[in-house]
């Protein structure tokens, strides 16, 4: 393997096939730079990440991922679970794309490959980026547990081309049997909460879902992760909140509590949905959570 090389992760599927089709011009705008490329195709989950992993092991220093938000979450587990250090660099060809938003990447995929060919041509230093761990995962942009976590399965099953907003949609068909309020025992730090809730949101980056501004002021290079609580809402009064949750305009509502943090424990009573960067996890009734400062190194 040759030290100078960049290994390609593309995932064919991401976007909903978007990123399949975009794979000669995005090789060729690198390519333009010079930059040798070996290309390695996803071809079901949780095989980007072992690829990653595998690579990552065995020297590679820099990556890119073309994908999405999943594609992203999958080479952030690779690179943390080994032993050695490689640098990111993302292409976003996805639907929510919430990691670029957080990273200023341009969401124009064409536009994204050519600054980052810029800046690898130009030998740039690669910035740090915070990441997070939930039990014995990681995150790069956000984690879910409850309300959040069942819209992202249902997201999921959905195989409409209407972008951003699957996420929308997804919430009006979780509405149709009502809204969980779990009981949970959350303590980080000066926040403890013991009761339902409608769902907690640990963020990374500004979005999720790709439309919702859940979290203004996260930044993912303050060290910090951002812990949003909503408590017991109806289904009319969710539906007022939607707008708020759009534009970021929600964290003085009644339902809202907040508080950054930089470890969290949560218990709840019966296992319960959750998810990482918009992958649905097993159900679990366990969950310990902390930011990794400076984990991710952003070429």
């Amino acid at each position: 393997m040759a030290t100078d090389t960049i290994h390609l992760f593309l995932n064919p599927t991401a976007g909903r096939g978007r990123a399949g089709r975009r794979q000669q011009r995005i090789i060729e705008l690198l390519e333009q730079k010079a930059i040798a490329i070996e290309l390695h195709n996803s071809r079901s989950s949780g095989d980007l990440e072992a690829q990653v992993l595998r690579y990552v092991d065995a020297g590679a220093r820099r990556i890119i991922v073309a994908g999405g938000d999943g594609s992203i979450h999958e080479a952030t587990n690779g690179i943390l679970r080994s032993d050695r250090r490689a640098a990111l660099g993302v292409i976003p060809t996805g639907t929510g794309n919430d990691f670029a938003k957080a990273c200023d990447i341009p969401l124009n995929w064409e536009h994204a490959t050519q600054l980052l060919a810029d800046r690898i041509a130009a030998g740039e230093t690669p910035r740090k980026i915070d990441a997070g761990r939930f039990n014995d995962r990681y995150f790069a942009n956000g984690a879910g547990i409850g309300f959040d976590a069942k819209v992202t399965r249902v997201a999921r099953s959905i195989n409409l081309p209407i972008g951003d907003l699957v996420y929308l949609l997804a919430i009006f068909r979780s509405m149709l049997g009502g809204i969980a309020s779990p009981n949970l025992q959350i303590n980080a730090g000066d926040t403890v909460w013991e009761g339902p809730l409608t769902l907690a949101s640990i963020c990374n980056g500004p979005w999720i879902g790709g439309m919702f501004h859940i979290a203004p002021m996260a930044s993912n290079a303050d060290k910090v992760l951002e812990l949003l609580i909503a408590k017991p809402v109806t289904r009319r009064r969710l539906l007022t909140l939607l707008p708020k949750l759009m534009s970021g305009e929600h964290l003085q509502e009644a339902e809202i509590v907040h508080q950054p943090i930089t470890k969290l424990s949560i218990r709840a009573e019966q296992p319960i949905p959750s998810h990482l960067d918009g992958e649905v996890q097993a159900l679990q009734t366990e969950f310990e959570i902390e930011v990794l400062p400076e984990a991710l190194e952003l070429l």
